[in-house]
């Protein structure tokens, strides 16, 4: 399984972007998928994952009602949509997947990783 993380760029604090990550392999169209991030100096943390279907969406208290998790299946595809960015939200954006996923939060359980995409946010 591979990973694309796209869609990461400057913007000013308030401001939205949409990230995406397509994936290659069939199979992994109902992996679990999740979002992470890595700001300069600091370890990987969970932002945002979302299970087989989509049914299910599980944010961190940071990002939570200004984040959104979506994926079509059928594009093979996850988005993370970010909404009233702030400059602690720069990081560089890691999307990941896994066939199975008991703890979602938790980076060790995700085998597949994408490349990452920079998102900058200017106060």
């Amino acid at each position: 399984v591979q990973l694309q993380a796209s869609g990461g760029g400057l913007v000013q604090a308030g401001d939205s972007l949409r990230l995406s990550c397509a994936a290659s392999g069939r199979t992994s169209s109902t992996y679990v998928k999740g979002w992470f991030r890595q700001a300069a100096g600091k370890e990987r943390e969970f932002v945002a994952a979302t299970n087989w279907s989509g049914s299910n969406t599980y944010y961190s208290d940071s990002v939570k009602g200004r984040f959104t998790i979506s994926r079509d299946n059928a594009k093979n595809t996850v988005y993370l949509r970010m909404n009233s960015l702030k400059p602690e939200d720069a990081a560089v954006y890691y999307c990941a997947a896994n066939r199975y996923v008991n703890t979602v939060h938790d980076r060790s359980q995700y085998a597949y990783w994408g490349q990452g995409t920079l998102v900058t946010v200017s106060s």
